[in-house]
């Protein structure tokens, strides 16, 4: 029997997520575009920007995002990296407190301002609640990170977004959990009048059968679960102690192993 780890919920292969930052109001836009194909992505707000001209109002924040996720970018978007430990506890944790308030939720995600970071921040981020950081650092490639406190895209959308659509889409089955990581932000779409860029790549790459629509902490949890497995020796039994179902790959095939069960393979 051949033990593997190459499925998504529901035995899916691949995973799609987009993640976009600030919070300016041509978020409403990408989130219109984002809601009509099904793509689901995360959304990393600076509350301290929430209510003046061209950002968000805070009170729109809640139905505005629902289906997706409510992310951390600190409070005012300063370079976290030049920052006393302090003051970087404030920005980030200020921003959480805020968030959470308008999202009913805890925060546990955030994106670097300016993709500024250090060995050092991803060190503290831990402590204050944070469970991923996403960098500006692309890898052009479809792998999951290392380390999700220096998590680093695909690419941003314009660095070949179409080439890298169907890339993935024509990725074969030998690829171990790929994973499309788009970032960037929504008032760039308004700047550069391409629109239309972001909604042939939707269109291109929704309703894929084969492909989880997932927002970045979605990830995050999902492979923290897939993590904590314990399996016996022999490998013929699995217990899943998190509270989420995973699937595994027995000989080939997606086997669901149910939240806080034990299962003979």
């Amino acid at each position: 029997m051949n033990i593997g780890f190459g499925f998504y919920p529901g035995g899916k292969r691949k995973a799609l997520t987009m993640s976009y930052d600030d919070g300016q109001v041509h978020d409403r836009k990408l989130v219109e575009i984002f809601n009509r194909y099904g793509i689901r992505g995360t959304f990393h707000l600076n509350s301290g920007r929430f209510d003046i001209d061209g950002f968000l109002k805070s009170s729109e924040i809640r139905d505005l995002f629902k289906g997706h996720e409510i992310s951390a970018h600190t409070l005012n978007h300063p370079y976290l990296t030049i920052l006393p430990g302090d003051m970087v506890a404030t920005e980030v944790l200020e921003d959480r407190k805020n968030l959470e308030e308008l999202a009913g939720y805890p925060v546990r995600g955030m994106s670097y301002p300016f993709g500024a970071y250090s060995q050092e921040l991803v060190e503290i981020l831990p402590f204050l609640g944070i469970e991923y950081c996403r960098t500006v650092n692309s890898h052009n490639g479809f792998q999951l990170p290392d380390d999700f406190l220096a998590w680093h895209p695909t690419c941003h959308h314009k660095q070949g977004l179409i080439e890298k659509a169907k890339a993935f889409k024509n990725i074969g089955k030998w690829a171990q959990m790929p994973l499309l990581y788009v970032w960037g932000h929504s008032f760039e779409f308004e700047w550069d009048k391409n629109w239309d860029l972001i909604e042939e790549f939707c269109k291109m790459i929704s309703g894929d059968e084969d492909v989880w629509y997932a927002t970045n902490i979605e990830i995050a949890d999902y492979v923290k679960a897939m993590k904590s497995l314990k399996f016996s020796v022999d490998r013929k039994t699995v217990h899943n102690p998190s509270a989420q179902d995973v699937w595994i790959s027995v000989d080939g095939e997606p086997c669901r192993v149910e939240a806080g069960k034990t299962v003979k393979l």
